[in-house]
């Protein structure tokens, strides 16, 4: 990484007021707000306050620029971007808007996030689908499994990109290549890999990703955006409608219309107006990503990650529960002992915020940590084996 690329990412550590008090690996969770995304919805609290204007153009225009800024980000077209409330709500968009024969069997992953399970049981009930568990090995996706689990009847894959729990990046190329052989639409929960791990939906043939922004795009909680190719979307059924599905033209002084097209564009999706302060507080988060770019993003978070694994794998009090092929990795490292959850309290009395899941400590690196921050880690960790 060169000086400058090194610089920036110095200069946005310092727009995150936390860092001077704590270290913070929790991303995965949820994103610490920086200055810049506390200030601009402080100031739109202020406009709202004043009440001197009329600001409703605020939440039309910065929808539209968001758009275009995570269309940006994942290689799609501003049109085929669709905001919401969650990554559930892009998930429910296609599992009760895409028409499929009842019987139809949807694949998932025995060991995924709730979410995905939850959306296409809903689904499922009512269509009469059904909902296939895909055996895992080793806590990982299994391809041959995959294989073996499609049937004539199989409609849909419905994915993380990354694993919450150890931070296991599907390989979606392959995945995607599997799909279009067997006519699967390829739907991808990509919440903890946006913003720290490439993605091109096109190039990967993608035909679902959705995404909140909570986590790693650092942004407000309750906002989420997600994608649908052109071709998923002439398939699909409207699953619920709003005023603003259609398009006004942004005349608002006649409302007694009610032939307005639909917009021919995932927007149509959306439900009615906007939470304007997410809406501000994300285009402030957004621009993080389209000033470091997210290749730079994960160079710097593996870097940080092959700090601590190096300092894990030389103490054999620990064990590394992560994949650290390089395909498979991302910006989450687990690891466990034997008392790992005793462990967990002197990491968190030490002002270092972290998680624990399914047995294992949940290290989630991001923009704003640096190598200061790992060794601080590192010193509790080196401390507590030395003590058992």
């Amino acid at each position: 990484m060169n000086n400058n690329l090194e610089k920036k990412f110095e200069e946005i550590r310092a727009r995150f007021p936390h860092t001077e008090k704590i270290v913070y690996f929790n991303a995965a969770s949820n994103g610490p707000f920086s200055l810049d995304v506390k200030n601009t919805i402080e100031e739109n609290m202020k406009v709202r306050m004043a009440a001197e204007i009329d600001d409703t153009p605020t939440g039309f225009e910065s929808a539209e620029e968001l758009r275009a800024a995570y269309a940006g980000l994942i290689g799609a077209s501003k049109n085929d971007i669709g905001l919401g409330l969650n990554t559930s709500f892009g998930l429910n968009v296609v599992a009760f808007g895409l028409p499929l024969p009842p019987g139809s069997e949807i694949l998932v992953s025995d060991i995924e996030f709730p979410s995905i399970v939850y959306a296409w049981r809903a689904a499922a009930e009512r269509f009469g689908y059904k909902l296939k568990f895909v055996k895992s090995k080793d806590l990982i996706f299994d391809i041959d499994e995959f294989q073996k689990a499609i049937t004539p009847n199989s409609r849909v894959l419905c994915l993380s990109y990354v694993q919450f729990f150890n931070g296991y990046k599907n390989d979606l190329a392959t995945l995607s290549k599997i799909c279009k052989e067997n006519n699967l639409l390829f739907a991808v929960d990509g919440i903890q890999g946006m913003g720290t791990e490439p993605v091109d939906v096109k190039e990967l043939g993608i035909d679902v990703f959705t995404s909140g922004c909570q986590k790693w795009m650092l942004s407000p909680q309750g906002c989420s955006f997600f994608y649908l190719d052109p071709a998923v979307r002439e398939r699909m059924t409207v699953p619920f409608m709003s005023w603003l599905s259609v398009d006004w033209q942004m005349n608002f002084t006649s409302l007694f219309k009610y032939d307005n097209p639909y917009f021919d564009a995932v927007r149509k999706y959306e439900l009615g107006y906007y939470v304007v302060l997410n809406l501000v507080g994300m285009k402030a988060a957004v621009k993080y990503f389209q000033q470091l770019g997210i290749k730079n993003i994960r160079e710097h978070n593996h870097r940080l990650l092959d700090r601590l694994a190096a300092y894990l794998k030389s103490n054999p009090y620990y064990r590394i529960t992560s994949s650290m092929v390089e395909k498979h990795r991302s910006s989450i490292l687990t690891f466990t002992c034997d008392r790992y959850k005793e462990l967990f309290g002197e990491i968190t009395k030490s002002k270092i915020i972290l998680a624990q899941r399914e047995g294992s400590i949940r290290v989630s690196a991001h923009l704003y940590n640096n190598a200061a921050d790992i060794d601080k880690l590192i010193e509790v960790l080196d401390r507590f084996s030395k003590q058992v």
